[in-house]
């Protein structure tokens, strides 16, 4: 079993987590009239960018866009995040038969990672899986999604190309749901973060890789690879929330970027 290994950026109890969401969930209610609502809610989108801080600082910008999949049904979501521990080559897929959740217990689409791993040449390394930019989504995808499978992802030394090359397999299969983890700039004073931020968000509003250049995010593999597939895969994007942990601290010295989007 793939265990919880990131307890504190997420809660570790299962109606502690029912009420981040329905807290997360009365703040957009309050603030969306109801066309807009009609219209955002219904969209059904095929990829997510997400982040992937404590949720007490992300959780509201990560549900907005997962709010969007609450119709959703058996869907195979495969979560695609990038390591900040251990740093190795090559990008890890879990293998394991199982992921646990506060709420539930998530079944592993094993054979789909094997597949996977064959086809891209992927490896294993159980340590990668320790991982908090994917373990945070899970609970969320529990949540939203009526009995999901899980695929989790994690890449280090890995090329754009190459997970691009993956993300387009994956969006051959409708039953896929693909989610990129990342968060963006980390402890600039909140103007400079969201100077530095405005070029990643551009990047995926206008899906133009080149304005990645000045784009500081842990997860750049991810959204350059996104975009790079959702151009060939004629998508479209829609950035839906940015904000900075200063709206959650108050302190503007030292903030942390965080974008939700998704593609259609």
């Amino acid at each position: 079993m793939r265990k919880m290994a990131n307890i504190g950026f997420y809660p570790e109890k299962c109606n502690e987590i029912q009420n981040f969401i329905n807290y997360f969930n009365e703040i957009l209610d309050k603030n969306i009239d109801e066309e807009n609502k009609k219209r955002l809610f219904k969209v059904p989108p095929k990829a997510l960018i997400v982040p992937h801080a404590g949720w007490v600082y992300s959780g509201f910008t990560a549900n907005f866009v997962y709010r969007m999949t609450q119709n959703y049904k058996n869907k195979r979501v495969i979560v695609i995040g990038p390591d900040h521990k251990i740093g190795f080559k090559g990008a890890s897929i879990c293998l394991e038969q199982e992921y646990q959740s506060p709420c539930k217990t998530l079944k592993i689409d094993i054979e789909y990672s094997k597949k996977l791993k064959e086809k891209f040449n992927l490896i294993y390394l159980e340590n990668a899986h320790n991982e908090h930019s994917t373990e945070v989504q899970i609970p969320f995808i529990a949540y939203y999604i009526q009995n999901p499978t899980i695929i989790e992802i994690v890449y280090s030394d890995y090329s754009s190309n190459e997970l691009s090359n993956i993300i387009d397999f994956l969006l051959e299969d409708e039953n896929n749901l693909i989610i990129i983890s990342t968060d963006l700039s980390h402890y600039y004073d909140k103007n400079t973060a969201m100077a530095l931020d405005y070029n990643c968000i551009q990047a995926v509003y206008d899906l133009d890789i080149n304005k990645l250049d000045k784009c500081e995010a842990c997860g750049k593999i991810g959204i350059k690879a996104m975009i790079m597939s959702a151009d060939k895969n004629n998508l479209s994007s829609l950035v839906v929330d940015y904000r900075t942990s200063a709206d959650a601290t108050n302190d503007e010295t030292q903030v942390v970027g965080y974008m939700s989007a998704i593609f259609i």
